[in-house]
């Protein structure tokens, strides 16, 4: 297999990036006022289960940050092939993420999105913010496990399922 080369760092990691599939999730928590606040994710990974933890990216200009830095918890929902619109809507218009009725509240109060494969409720446990963005490592204290479905998967700057990829 002959590879093309590409001297730009940021072309090159884009172009790799894009071969890459990842999982696609749904970030929820709370605003200091209460108000719900969330974001989709292609960047959330298990650390190990022992201790269970995880680790979601996230850029310090994205709407949610500031929100992010004074949490306790967060809601990591994974997407099915059906969660299409629910992806693109909270990677969207932040004003209109909540707007719907698609959503109630669950444990520590967290938005909890309906029709999801299943949610993480964690707790925040460190945060390190590196250049103008931050790996957040959380703690798993609960598990929501729904039904089994084809994964939602982000595949050359779009969304997809593992039928797309073959």
């Amino acid at each position: 297999m002959a590879f093309a080369a590409e001297t730009n760092p940021v072309d090159a990691l884009k172009a790799v990036f894009r071969r890459h599939a990842s999982g696609v999730a749904i970030i929820t928590l709370n605003a200091e006022n209460g108000d719900p606040v969330g974001f989709t994710a292609t960047s959330m990974t298990s650390l190990g289960a022992t201790p269970p933890l995880a680790s979601f990216n996230v850029a310090s200009g994205a709407s949610t940050w500031a929100h992010l830095c004074k949490a306790k918890y967060v809601a990591i929902h994974t997407l099915t092939e059906s969660n299409i619109p629910l992806a693109q809507k909270l990677a969207a218009d932040h004003t209109k993420r909540f707007s719907d009725s698609d959503w109630m509240r669950g444990p520590h109060n967290l938005p909890i999105f309906e029709g999801v494969s299943s949610v993480l409720i964690c707790r925040i446990r460190e945060i390190h913010s590196v250049e103008s963005n931050a790996v957040i490592i959380v703690e798993v204290i609960e598990g929501l496990v729904g039904t089994e479905a084809n994964p939602l998967i982000y595949h050359q700057r779009s969304y997809k399922t593992t039928a797309d990829i073959v």
